[in-house]
């Protein structure tokens, strides 16, 4: 299992890049950052890969919604140009509240428009002409999109329920995971997932997992902590869905909480219940999430 850790990139870019650099000079040489309502990642991405060479960047994910498929495969292969083909394409749906609520857009027909949306887009991305007409998405493009020659970026969906692990298995390189405890990912997220991959003849797809993580003496205040932190995301209803089949009362517990022999247990669980790289969420005061960042380092080390 591959460790990774977030890379956040809210803030004057000055600063991403700050973050960025001292977190390679760490030796975390793979970073992934969300894009919710800060500055466009995939932007700040191409500065920090051009600026930082050889680090893997990805997004943990870009909506779909606001985007056209040809407008996003064309950003993509620029930014994977512009960073020398070091670039994951996480790509999600975002949840009801926010498409129709804050966008006002539709979230009709979700899982439809997701599979029309890679139909499109992953062709896109490999330098292929697209004509299709789906119910949802409609898409047509008579060159290749964004520069020539340029290596293919990675893609995978955020998924979590089975008809959509099915299809990040079948259409693209994997998922990207959030709170999603160890015990669904062994049971459900690995094997569907794996499963449809193997039937598509493509290879063993990629399971990137993103969760807090405290290193930390006290676990009952960091389980508070983190689960008033994050408290939202139990009430969006893919992660509740994965929260309750976890039976997980909330985000702290499927959370790495505790010692660094608990959190170092804690990952190789991870990785033995499939999931090929870890991006770490470091969670507390300054010593704990130094601590965090420590034990991720120490598991990378050891692999």
């Amino acid at each position: 299992m591959r460790i990774a850790i977030g890379l956040g990139t809210d803030g004057p870019l000055e600063k991403t890049l700050e973050r960025a650099r001292g977190l390679r000079d760490m030796g975390f040489t793979s970073m992934w950052s969300s894009q919710i309502f800060g500055p466009d990642t995939l932007t700040v991405l191409a500065i920090v890969g051009r600026e930082i060479p050889d680090l893997d960047l990805g997004t943990a994910v870009v909506p779909i919604q606001p985007r056209h498929p040809s407008m996003l495969a064309a950003q993509a292969r620029t930014v994977q140009d512009a960073i020398g083909g070091h670039l994951s394409l996480g790509i999600g749906l975002s949840h009801k509240v926010i498409v129709e609520g804050l966008w006002g857009l539709s979230f009709e027909r979700p899982f439809t428009y997701m599979s029309e949306y890679v139909d499109a887009l992953a062709p896109m991305l490999r330098g292929e002409n697209v004509a299709t007409q789906g119910a949802l998405v409609r898409a047509v493009t008579v060159s290749a999109l964004g520069p020539k020659d340029v290596r293919v970026p990675g893609l995978l969906i955020a998924a979590m329920g089975s008809k959509m692990l099915q299809l990040a298995g079948t259409k693209t390189d994997g998922t990207l995971l959030w709170m999603t405890g160890r015990k669904t990912i062994a049971s459900h997220i690995t094997p569907t997932i794996t499963a449809a991959a193997a039937a598509a003849g493509r290879p063993s797809p990629r399971i990137v997992c993103a969760l807090p993580i405290a290193v930390t003496g006290n676990a009952d205040a960091a389980r508070v902590r983190i689960n008033e932190t994050y408290a939202t995301y139990a009430t969006l209803p893919s992660y509740a869905a994965m929260l309750e089949r976890e039976g997980a009362a909330g985000p702290a517990d499927v959370s790495l909480i505790g010692s660094r022999e608990q959190v170092l247990e804690q990952l190789r669980e991870l990785a033995d219940a499939g999931v090929t790289e870890f991006s770490g969420a470091p969670s507390g005061n300054a010593v704990e999430r130094d601590a965090a960042t420590a034990v991720l380092l120490d598991y990378q080390s050891n692999q």
